[in-house]
């Protein structure tokens, strides 16, 4: 399976186009814009890997226009940060329900239908993103620093507690990559100075112990696992190596975690979320190839990480569009009609699956 660099070009182009004609005026990107459980929202760790694809191929307007609209929705509720802040540091922390979501509406407001909302990755992922955003172009920082300072303080609260993983799942644990997202965004936010001083020093404070956790209490069988006390592996992993690099690429650890997400989530090129996935049966996640041909690349397999943008680009719809997810090697083939009886069709187009195809190929020279 070869991309031409026609089919390949023609999807790229499209990609750019479909993100910047769906994007908000508020600046938020849809998930998608049809499926129905994901209509009118936008997530923090979707929209900053969409944010950081359309930035690499230099849709440097769109991205920008994303963080802003990350930082306004952070000040709109800074009342509510600053309460989850004083709360822990009086030792008496905020139950899960009265912590930050993980998706707003498209005008930056806290949404009304039940949701598995308690995630802290998307929050790290915005600190990276914003960062190396501003990086590439040579941007100031200036106009996202005081929702970082809240953001960073936030985590600093925070990084330690169990909650939802990116998929919405499993709130009573510690998951590897949430931590890694999280400690990826400290570190940024201390090595690019969009917080200094005293909470500076607050950072990277929690930072290293967040990395001494996930490095000495996350790792079994030589590679980060899921879960605190797991042995498996989830897909989500791929992003620490490439394109966050919170693991060294040249680390053993890195690259055994790279193996482990081969050997076990990758058939053919597609990548499955985490072995017992269920959702509309388990299939293949192109987002997911990506990243694992992100962190193929950045581990030095270009070979590899060719395969899996063939593969992510071979999902795309007669219409130009690239799904969440497709039915071509179920995990559990019975439960694929339950989810579609409850939430319809697979999400497609699905932004996030555009952004990571753009942000591989980029990363190739291809874009």
């Amino acid at each position: 399976m070869a991309t031409t660099s026609t089919a390949l070009g023609e999807l790229l182009e499209h990609s750019r186009s479909l993100i910047r004609s769906l994007q908000h005026p508020s600046g938020a990107y849809p998930a998608s814009p049809t499926f129905s459980a994901y209509r009118g929202y936008s997530w923090f760790r979707d929209g900053a890997f969409i944010a950081d694809g359309m930035s690499a191929v230099g849709e440097v307007a769109s991205a920008s226009a994303f963080h802003d609209w990350c930082a306004a929705t952070v000040l709109r509720h800074a009342g509510r940060i600053e309460r989850i802040i004083a709360a822990a540091d009086a030792g008496t922390p905020l139950p899960d329900n009265e912590m930050l979501p993980t998706r707003f509406t498209l005008d930056g407001e806290i949404g009304t239908d039940d949701w598995w909302d308690f995630q802290l990755d998307g929050y790290g992922t915005w600190l990276w993103a914003v960062t190396a955003h501003a990086d590439r172009h040579g941007l100031t920082q200036e106009r996202w620093a005081d929702a970082a300072t809240l953001v960073v303080r936030y985590l600093i609260s925070s990084w330690s507690r169990p909650c939802f993983d990116w998929w919405e799942e499993h709130v009573e644990q510690v998951h590897g990559s949430t931590l890694g997202c999280v400690i990826g965004g400290l570190e940024a936010a201390v090595a690019h100075q969009l917080v200094d001083g005293e909470l500076g020093a607050q950072a990277a404070a929690a930072a290293s112990a967040a990395r001494v956790f996930l490095e000495n209490r996350l790792v079994a069988d030589g590679h980060v696992v899921k879960w605190l006390g797991s042995s498996a592996v989830d897909g989500s992993l791929s992003a620490l190596v490439g394109p966050m690099a919170v693991l060294d690429p040249s680390s053993g650890l890195a690259r055994q975690t790279v193996a482990a997400v081969e050997r076990e989530l990758c058939v053919d090129g597609g990548v499955h979320r985490f072995l017992g996935d269920t959702f509309f049966g388990g299939g293949q996640w192109p987002l997911l190839s990506c990243f694992l041909g992100l962190a193929q690349l950045a581990i030095g397999e270009r070979g590899k990480a060719q395969r899996m943008l063939d593969w992510a680009v071979s999902t795309v719809t007669a219409d130009g569009s690239l799904p969440e997810q497709v039915s071509r090697h179920l995990l559990d083939p019975e439960f694929e009609q339950e989810w579609i009886d409850r939430w319809g069709t697979v999400a497609t187009p699905l932004l996030w699956s555009h952004a990571m195809v753009l942000r591989l190929a980029a990363e190739m020279g291809e874009a």
